[in-house]
């Protein structure tokens, strides 16, 4: 995934109220950037960190600026905008890049099964046999691991039980963590942060839904799918 405009580099001063980030540009300006992370960003917010934003032309938006991206002070790159994991494995299913997954066809986004109230992040079809894929943006570091969630999520909860139940009905179904912190090599359901998600990972496993995360590249160009990861149930 590239970014569509060149990204502007700067430091950032703090996130307050979740949904802002001020930010020094290079330049001196000090200017608000939209925040569309609405997760604890443990480790991803500190003041001081090297940030990137996206300028957007839209006249009617409140916010001219966009967080995407951010370095920390080990140097490693983090994304901190969740949406571009939607678009980073997109990319990469349309692209057939990752392996397990280069058989699918039909790939359609935002997809809610027959009978169920969850939209899934993708859709796609298998020897006749519809599937669905759930995306989750991982960016939590601590001890060298990485971890999910890093805030309680009842909706992650209810994800999981609605994959087990469609891998019960013999649906093939996949939980991709798309780790977007390129200091992160392994990852764990924070049993810590949240426990009852932590539970119904490892029942939708046991149930057959099948679970994988991949790490990127990333850049201030980039950001792109590039190999695979240890998931520590």
């Amino acid at each position: 995934m590239h970014f569509p405009t060149p990204l502007l580099r700067g430091e950032l001063i703090g996130r307050y109220k979740r949904f802002f980030a001020d930010v020094r540009l290079d330049n001196g300006e000090i200017v608000t950037a939209h925040c569309p992370n609405t997760g604890a960003m443990t480790g991803c917010a500190e003041a001081g960190f090297t940030v990137y934003l996206s300028e957007s032309t839209n006249r009617k938006r409140k916010l001219k600026y966009t967080w995407e991206l951010a370095q920390n002070t080990a140097g490693d790159w983090l994304c901190v905008n969740t949406t571009n994991a939607n678009k980073v494995i997109g990319e990469a299913l349309h692209g057939q890049a990752i392996s397990e997954l280069a058989d699918i066809v039909n790939i359609r986004a935002e997809v809610k099964p027959e009978g169920l109230d969850s939209r899934f992040d993708f859709a796609f079809t298998r020897g006749g046999k519809q599937g669905f894929i759930e995306v989750k943006s991982v960016t939590l570091l601590a001890d060298n691991q990485g971890w999910f969630p890093d805030a309680k999520t009842s909706r992650g909860v209810k994800h999981c039980q609605q994959l087990q139940f469609l891998a019960e009905q013999g649906t093939p179904v996949y939980l991709v963590f798309c780790v977007q912190h390129t200091g992160i090599h392994s990852v764990r359901p924070a049993q810590h942060i949240d426990p009852k998600y932590a539970e119904a990972l490892r029942e939708a496993q046991a149930s057959g839904v099948v679970i994988r995360a991949y790490g990127c590249a990333i850049d201030k160009q980039k950001i792109k799918l590039n190999h695979e990861l240890t998931v520590h149930l």
